[in-house]
């Protein structure tokens, strides 16, 4: 008889509930997608809707569940991944009485005053923790207290995204070194709480949940929750992670010097490391691995996916209503047509997301540059292919800091989430690193790694290199084209020189960054 596992995912843009087999197929699934809003009264502010995400959820399992053909009793175990960094606040009962994204930047007062009186502090934590202020939790909870001090003075526990997905599930709050990492007050070494940092600003590490391993279970679903989700009560939980490192497990990447690129809202270039690695120039991040003994060097694109929707939704109106007639995906149609551009894009030059600068980390504010009055060559299929063809050369540009830092080169790049769903895109990210680059047969691997720890918790699988020697299969190989790598080397090359100028003239106030860490 089949058993059958349950992923959660709270991703940046939307959420999803995705089932799996026992051998790895995905089931069903359903997705829901979201917006993070700001509270008006606070700048740079990006709050995480509880209630109304949790009825998405909600929703997304019952659909789930339904397409798969299968009840709730038919789950064997449920597991949650999410977007790092975003924090939820509880009070003593357990309730969630606070939560902001991980793109929120409200605490930029906090993070200048720390650099400015304590300029050694953010240093010292980034070696033991891989992370800076940019996005970490230490500046946040410091906000809290002196802006929401009627929010912080009700605070028991804190905990990821993804743990409060297990908490809304099985009433226990825990977090794990995957997610929970990305607060910045953990140890790469130890996988445990740095205890003592928040004190140095006032605060207290009493709010810090228990680590728990990812696989690990952690209670059963609530009889609410069974009502909310469709689920069976007393389903086990298990402890998931952060969606990077569990999409990298769910990839196969658990063995040092392999490589992936999880191409979502956010593009993450990933390498498995030890645990002894960090960055001298602070220009790149470092999280603990859902496997101990590992740890990961990542640099991030920003809002790669999240400028390929806009693209869609201000531009694609007419194949976003040829997909809803004919049931194709808007994307793949606006893909179609950019396949007839020529390599390079006719020197169109986006400006998105900048590389990897973790220690000073803003970007220039969206544009394009170069563009022609010539519709056909500054048309909506010469732009689209610039943003493939540029989302990709920043990913190699990311990819190259971590190798030059590490002293190891992959043999192969493998590719995964919704990006690689196009081969275009895949063969686009091949040949501008001048690697291999395969992908998956199942694209969504964040959800098949979430899923694989929901299996071990089950019994299944001892761990998660045992899950990936049986789920993971591959679906094909693109080499790189030698002779248009030097093409895109010099695009790579004049994008740079490009970005470079687009950062002064955020750096002059003339344009608006399109996102800033806190205290730039």
């Amino acid at each position: 008889m089949s058993r059958y596992y349950l992923a959660i995912d709270a991703g940046t843009g939307s959420g999803r509930a995705v089932i799996f087999d026992d051998t790895g197929a995905q089931r069903g699934a359903s997705q829901a997608e979201w917006w993070h809003k700001p509270d008006p009264r606070f700048e740079g502010s990006m709050d995480f809707d509880l209630e109304r995400n949790w009825l998405l959820l909600g929703q997304c399992i019952n659909r789930a569940i339904a397409e798969a053909g299968l009840s709730g009793d038919d789950i064997a175990a449920v597991s949650a991944t999410s977007m790092r960094e975003a924090i939820v606040a509880y009070d003593a009962s357990g309730a969630a009485i606070w939560a902001c994204a991980n793109v929120d930047s409200r605490a930029v007062s906090q993070v200048r005053r720390l650099q400015r009186e304590r300029p050694e502090f953010e240093k010292a934590l980034y070696d033991k923790s891989g992370q800076t202020f940019a996005l970490g939790a230490l500046p946040r909870l410091l906000w809290l207290s002196e802006n929401l001090p009627e929010i912080y003075g009700q605070i028991d526990k804190i905990s990821m995204i993804s743990d409060w997905v297990l908490a809304q599930l099985s009433g226990v709050i825990a977090s794990d070194p995957s997610n929970g990492g990305t607060t910045g007050l953990l140890s790469l070494a130890t996988r445990d709480w740095t205890v003592g940092q928040l004190e140095k600003v006032g605060l207290s590490s009493s709010i810090l949940p228990h680590i728990v391993e990812p696989g690990s279970v952690i209670g059963t679903v609530t009889a609410t929750a069974a009502r909310h989700t469709g689920l069976a009560a007393g389903t086990p939980v298990v402890m998931g992670g952060g969606d990077c490192q569990t999409g990298t497990a769910g990839l196969g990447l658990v063995n040092k010097g392999q490589c992936a690129v999880l191409g979502g809202t956010f593009w993450q270039q990933i390498v498995n490391v030890g645990t002894d690695l960090v960055d001298p120039q602070m220009n790149l991040r470092f999280n603990p691995h859902v496997i101990p003994g590992q740890n990961q060097a990542e640099a991030i694109s920003f809002f790669v996916g999240a400028a390929m929707r806009w693209f869609r939704d201000a531009f694609g109106q007419e194949e976003m209503a040829r997909a809803r007639a004919s049931g194709a995906d808007a994307y793949t149609l606006l893909e179609e047509q950019s396949l007839s551009i020529p390599p390079g894009a006719y020197g169109i030059i986006p400006i998105l997301s900048d590389v990897m600068r973790y220690g000073r980390w803003y970007h220039a504010a969206p544009s394009l540059l170069n563009l022609s009055i010539d519709p056909e060559r500054a048309g909506k299929a010469a732009i689209f292919r610039a943003l493939q063809e540029n989302a990709a050369i920043v990913a190699a540009r990311n990819l190259n800091a971590i190798f030059a830092l590490s002293a190891e080169i992959p043999e192969r790049i493998v590719f995964a989430a919704g990006a690689a769903k196009s081969p275009h895109w895949a063969q686009l990210l091949s040949t501008v690193t001048g690697l291999p680059v395969v992908t998956p047969q199942v694209k969504e691997a964040t959800a098949l790694g979430c899923a694989a720890a929901a299996a071990i918790g089950a019994g299944a699988f001892r761990d998660h290199e045992e899950a990936a020697d049986r789920w993971v299969k591959w679906d094909r190989t693109f080499e790189p084209e030698a002779d248009l790598k030097p093409l895109y080397d010099e695009a790579g090359e004049r994008w740079a020189r490009a970005y470079r100028a687009q950062r002064e003239l955020v750096d002059e106030n003339i344009t608006t960054s399109m996102w800033k860490a806190p205290g730039l």
